[in-house]
């Protein structure tokens, strides 16, 4: 019987997972991983891994990665905002964390394939979008080793997530989780991620809000608050229209707003490229944020950095989130929006 190491989360996807590759003939071993120092948020989840894993009768394995998640992931989320970044942790986690840790571990135990409960297909080669288009997690995984794909499993793909969670009601022993309120996106943001950054910084600053031209027109109350795009919290004299945060200046503690065709972009630069083809001028389409559709566009590749010369403006486009390159419903890669 193959092997297969499965993510367990202790959430619905990935426990209904573990059902699905039990019927596909695999056996399998479950790993959950523990990232950050909430207990709490791991007690509930072991719990419910243990469940699963009595119930199906699998073997499985709490393993602690908190030093390895703090060094990679959570200090780069902290230090990317207080550079005025927006960061993407989760596209980041999936490559220098969720998957390594997972394919390492695997090898450990002698085992060639993984899965996980994300909502994406793969074919060894590529990544595709999911079925679902409204939980479709392709985004996400642009960043894995392209020699991770042809070992990975994600069994939801092509499934939707609202027939998972009546699927597993129909299952006694996962009952009790698909009836669980889902967890947020971010593991280790509770509240907001303004909550994790005043436990390392100063985040309530008191600042000026300029004009693209440089003067002063408001205040705001500390440019950690603030996103590209944001249109509330801060205040400029004498608006009778909406402005929205198009730029911050970390160093002095400045936002940046102007009405919303000021947030207009149609050149975008990445960098930190990870593609799966070796073009090095396309045309494709970019998605410059997880909830955003995808915008057609050229692109220029030159020394691990690319020039994305966009066909239609978008709006919100933040430094620190991914630019995911697209063709049809492949993923061909994507980098660091700079």
């Amino acid at each position: 019987m193959k092997r297969v190491l499965l993510a367990m989360s202790g959430g619905v996807d990935s426990s209904f997972t573990a059902t699905l590759l039990q019927k596909e003939g695999f056996e399998v071993v479950g790993v959950y991983f523990k990232f950050h120092p909430h207990e709490e948020y791991h007690e509930k989840n072991i719990q419910n891994i243990k469940q699963v894993a009595k119930l199906l009768g699998i073997e499985y394995h709490i393993e602690d990665r908190m030093q390895e998640f703090q060094e990679r992931v959570y200090k780069p989320f902290v230090d990317g905002y207080i550079a005025g970044l927006t960061p993407n942790p989760c596209a980041l986690c999936n490559r220098v964390m969720k998957f390594t840790e997972l394919i390492a571990f695997a090898d450990k135990l002698g085992i060639e394939h993984v899965a996980t409960g994300h909502y994406a297909i793969t074919d060894g080669q590529f990544i595709y979008e999911g079925v679902d288009k409204t939980k479709d997690q392709s985004y996400f995984l642009f960043n894995l080793k392209r020699e991770f794909l042809p070992r990975i499993i994600f069994p939801l793909g092509k499934r939707f997530k609202e027939d998972v969670k009546k699927e597993a009601l129909q299952i006694p022993l996962l009952r009790s989780i698909a009836e669980q309120k889902e967890s947020s996106e971010i593991c280790f943001v509770q509240n907001s991620y303004i909550d994790v950054l005043k436990e390392h910084t100063q985040v309530d600053m008191p600042g000026v809000v300029v004009n693209k031209r440089g003067k002063v027109i408001g205040e705001h109350k500390g440019y950690m608050h603030y996103t590209i795009g944001k249109r509330k919290g801060f205040r400029v004299h004498g608006a009778h229209e909406p402005h929205y945060v198009v730029d911050m200046i970390p160093q002095k503690n400045i936002i940046v707003v102007g009405k919303k065709e000021e947030l207009a972009k149609k050149r975008i630069v990445l960098r930190g490229l990870n593609m799966f083809i070796e073009k090095k001028e396309f045309d494709c389409f970019i998605k410059v944020r997880y909830r955003t559709h995808k915008v057609p566009c050229h692109v220029k590749i030159d020394e691990n950095v690319a020039l994305v010369e966009l066909e239609e403006a978008v709006y919100g486009v933040a430094k620190g989130q991914a630019g995911v390159f697209y063709e049809g419903e492949k993923v061909l890669g994507g980098g660091w929006i700079v």
